[in-house]
């Protein structure tokens, strides 16, 4: 493992990064661009033999030393042996069913799970109910489930934060349910990520409550601002929070490409960008990327939703599965899943990994219609944040 050091801004992205392309290491401030790297201009002239031998042998990391903390971002991004301890916050809809996905999917990476809720009867039902869920005669093969209480909440390896103090009722004719919540939400999670400052907390920082990528922005922000009011870095690194709304809109994506044969090139060629709401950016194929399909696609995307609330119903189920547990699953694997990551300041939805190295955030060569959505979409996050 070789790390190159970087003079960069160390809040515009994740301070320590698997480098996957020599001319990231040349980025001031990284943002969209980052995603494909034929639009980051030149390569550094001058590297290290080290250096080139640490990324020919796909071992080489960045980090970002200006940042106060590069050292813990460097602990960060080692692995951790052993099964991992998640704590949830909230076990309403969204929380109760990403719980039952996380007990019964997780059994290989997780050792427990702790649940905290204001409501004492709720905990008590979700702890009874998860420890009568069990594999007949081998009663140890799924995680404990056990409460936790709001002083322990960042004793643990992942939090996620799945509180919500409002949604706006089925009928209510509220169009853009995620941003109705901005408001009532940011103050809850600005709450909980001062928390984890106090507690020094190493882990990851989960965000799934809605709108996940500006909360996640304040998450960070709240957790980086000392007594005095400005910004010291002390708090939370960029890549400890991560928000878990894409996997939803990708899993809807493939859901009308499977029904409609002018979408089925997503299922081998597609990919999805950006927030889970307004700004998302569905392209129907990377390789042969074709316009208006693809805004059709990202359209259907984003009201899949709304059709569920047609029908009467709150539209929780699947972004708690697609989008919480599988990917929270699959990140915990070291795995390539669907996360809001930071780029520029804000944080944007992108196929991304944890490694030895740091965070790993997928590169492509993109067609230049697709990465002008890409950018619209960092513009529409940098006016919310």
């Amino acid at each position: 493992m070789y790390y190159h050091l970087e003079n960069r801004d160390p809040y515009a992205g994740p301070v320590a990064f698997r480098v996957t392309d020599l001319r990231q290491l040349t980025v001031k401030t990284p943002d969209v661009s980052w995603l494909d790297p034929n639009r980051l201009g030149d390569g550094p002239s001058e590297l290290t033999p080290e250096t080139f031998t640490a990324f020919a042998e796909e071992t080489l990391g960045g980090v970002a030393v200006r940042h106060p903390r590069w050292q813990a971002a460097v602990e960060f991004a080692a692995p951790k042996p052993g099964k991992k301890r998640v704590h949830l916050l909230a076990v309403g809809d969204v929380g109760g069913t990403l719980l039952t996905a996380l007990k019964l999917l997780g059994g290989d990476c997780i050792a427990a799970i702790g649940i905290c809720d204001l409501n004492e009867k709720t905990v008590a039902r979700w702890t009874a109910e998860m420890g009568q869920i069990a594999w007949p005669w081998d009663y140890d093969a799924l995680p404990e489930t056990a409460p936790v209480t709001p002083e322990k909440l960042f004793d643990c390896d992942v939090f996620i934060f799945a509180a919500t103090k409002a949604i706006p009722p089925v009928g209510s004719g509220v169009r853009d349910v995620r941003m109705a919540q901005l408001e009532a939400n940011r103050p809850l999670v600005e709450r909980f990520a001062r928390q984890a400052r106090e507690a020094d907390f190493r882990g990851l920082f989960m965000v799934l409550s809605d709108p996940v990528d500006p909360l996640c922005q304040a998450a960070w922000r709240a957790s980086n601002t000392g007594p005095d009011g400005t910004l010291d870095g002390l708090g939370l690194l960029p890549e400890q929070v991560q928000g878990f709304g894409l996997g939803v809109m990708t899993a809807r994506a493939a859901y009308f490409a499977k029904q409609d044969p002018r979408f089925s090139a997503y299922l081998t060629e597609g990919r999805s960008f950006g927030p889970h709401g307004e700004g998302l950016v569905i392209a129907n194929s990377v390789q042969n990327y074709d316009g208006a399909l693809s805004q059709e696609l990202t359209r259907l995307t984003l009201e899949a939703n709304l059709r569920i609330r047609d029908l009467g119903f709150k539209p929780y189920v699947a972004p708690a599965v697609s989008s919480g547990a599988m990917q929270l699953l699959l990140a915990l694997r070291g795995a390539w899943h669907c996360g809001s990551v930071p780029l520029g300041g804000v944080w944007f939805g992108v196929r991304n990994r944890f490694t030895p190295y740091g965070l790993e955030i997928e590169t492509l060569s993109l067609p230049d219609a697709l990465f002008a959505r890409l950018r619209e979409t960092e513009e529409t996050l940098r006016s919310i944040g």
